[in-house]
């Protein structure tokens, strides 16, 4: 499951009535990796909700990846997480053992980084996503977006790039041949 193109959401977002308010640090025309609410001249929330289907055969480690993906646009804000709410996309006949897998990873990824659980939302459907909205705190005066960039900044790379790209590639290719018998890109990845 890919984003959909900035380009186009752009185009959809852009027919929406601005939400001004003068406590909005950053909003949704920033396409940035998270909302920014100032409460107060010291507290803002990091506001950031993310899932996608799997990225991996092991539920456990869906489940911890999904989080630390989640907890990483605070991160990239320069927010510290605090709370998470879970996104479940699950079919009704699906094997529970499989979802109790998924929650309990990325709660163990949530609870290592200080981040509790405090519910979620769930839907019956027949392809499976998962993942977190997440709530951090940070001063309104340190926020970082990802408009900031200079020339001569360092860039800190977490891991290879390209990763996630490779995987959903990958898994898109698998899915096409599956559901219509062709591949997209010559041989499977």
């Amino acid at each position: 499951m890919a984003k959909l193109a900035p380009s186009d959401l752009a185009q959809v977002l852009s027919k929406l009535p601005t939400q001004n308010g003068e406590n909005i640090i950053v909003g949704f025309e920033h396409s940035d990796d998270a909302g920014v609410f100032r409460l107060s001249d010291d507290t803002a929330l990091v506001l950031t909700v993310d899932f996608f289907t799997p990225v991996a055969d092991d539920p456990r480690a869906y489940g911890r990846i999904a989080a630390i993906n989640s907890l990483s646009d605070v991160y990239a804000m320069g927010g510290r997480p605090l709370s998470a709410l879970s996104i479940v996309c699950y079919p009704q006949k699906g094997d529970w053992d499989v979802l109790g897998e998924i929650l309990a990873g990325g709660q163990e990824a949530m609870n290592a980084e200080g981040d509790v659980v405090i519910g979620g939302h769930s839907v019956d459907d027949t392809e499976m996503k998962f993942g977190y909205a997440v709530t951090g705190i940070i001063h309104p005066d340190k926020v970082v977006t990802n408009a900031g960039a200079k020339p001569g900044d360092v860039l800190i790379l977490t891991k290879p790039i390209g990763t996630g790209v490779d995987r959903h590639a990958e898994t898109g290719c698998e899915r096409l041949y599956r559901h219509y018998g062709f591949r997209a890109f010559g041989p499977r990845l």
